[in-house]
């Protein structure tokens, strides 16, 4: 918990281009709203081109930083950490205004526990219904948000929307983590410039045994992808699915077991085969022949486009000579 004989100093980290009117709104929610007075702002301005944009960062009074390189948002926040002086790291996105006066001191109370990796919020459409309040691994499709759609102040699934839970990932539209473990961790990956770069982060952070919390206590709108369209990477998608592939098939340690990883939060079916990405990571609920025959058909299709089909016939002679020896 925070309290009156410490209250450290806070950075909050926002990347912007050329959407002054976006970032204007979500600076002055911060000024005007926040009950916590130890932080300091650092914008991170990614080659804004804009006259009016340059003029309007240049008349601010918080620390502003160029990053004048191609979009990515892992090297943009690494590169601003080194910058940043605060004791915790807030990573928030332009296209967030923030609800709750309190938000910071919600999310360092967490923050400040030495077991917690980082603290992710409630994040809300503009209609007040659910955006982010955490992410699941794994159900409905690779990564999906925990009761994206339903109202703000519904309960959710055993009361777990309005409650303080661990949870596998949060968003970086708006998370908070402890500089020091920022930085032994290795900062966001370099490889995932679009996607995945936050949920990868808590990933590692729980691989080394900490835990990521959600407040729902803490609330800010997101506007989402008002700032930047969202883009699909599929280098970034493999990458991923290389790095979690046995975590992702596990599906979600904090998600009810007998619900859907189809349909979420919907009762679970016997025949449900969950795609994951078009890559062909899938959740293999079929009979173990189906599984066994689709996993040999992909390794075939593979041979025969890197080697050939003179080599495919080779190996299939090799795997038939194999079997037969354990029989």
């Amino acid at each position: 918990m925070t309290g009156k004989n410490h209250q450290p100093l806070v950075s909050i980290i926002i990347p912007t281009k050329d959407k002054v009117s976006i970032l204007k709104q979500c600076l002055n929610s911060i000024e005007n709203r926040s009950t916590y007075k130890n932080y300091e702002i650092i914008i991170v301005d990614n080659d804004s081109r804009k006259v009016e944009s340059k003029s309007y960062l240049s008349s601010l009074k918080h620390k502003v930083i160029s990053y004048n390189e191609a979009f990515n948002f892992s090297q943009i926040n690494n590169f601003a950490v080194t910058n940043a002086q605060g004791e915790h790291v807030i990573f928030l996105n332009d296209d967030t205004e923030v609800i709750s006066p309190d938000w910071i001191e919600r999310m360092l109370e967490h923050s400040q526990r030495p077991e917690v990796g980082a603290v992710g919020v409630k994040l809300l459409y503009p209609d007040n219904t659910i955006q982010h309040a955490g992410v699941l691994m794994g159900v409905g499709k690779l990564t999906a948000h925990t009761f994206e759609g339903f109202p703000r102040y519904h309960a959710g699934q055993n009361g777990l929307l309005q409650t303080v839970r661990d949870c596998s990932a949060v968003t970086a539209a708006c998370m908070m983590i402890r500089k020091k473990l920022f930085q032994e961790i290795g900062g966001f990956d370099d490889h995932l410039a679009y996607a995945f770069n936050d949920v990868d982060l808590c990933l590692r952070l729980r691989k080394k045994g900490y835990s990521i919390v959600y407040t729902p206590y803490a609330e800010l709108y997101h506007y989402s992808n008002l700032t930047r369209p969202y883009t699909v990477h599929t280098e970034e998608i493999r990458y991923f699915v290389d790095r979690w592939r046995d975590l992702l098939l596990e599906g979600d340690p904090y998600y009810d077991r007998n619900l859907s990883r189809v349909k979420p939060y919907s009762p679970k079916t016997k025949e449900e085969s969950l795609v994951l990405t078009d890559l062909g990571l899938f959740e293999e609920s079929e009979p173990r022949m189906l599984r066994t025959t689709r996993r040999y058909t992909r390794i075939a299709k593979n041979i025969a486009i890197r080697h050939g089909i003179r080599r495919l016939a080779v190996e299939f002679l090799r795997y038939l000579i194999i079997k037969g020896q354990k029989k």
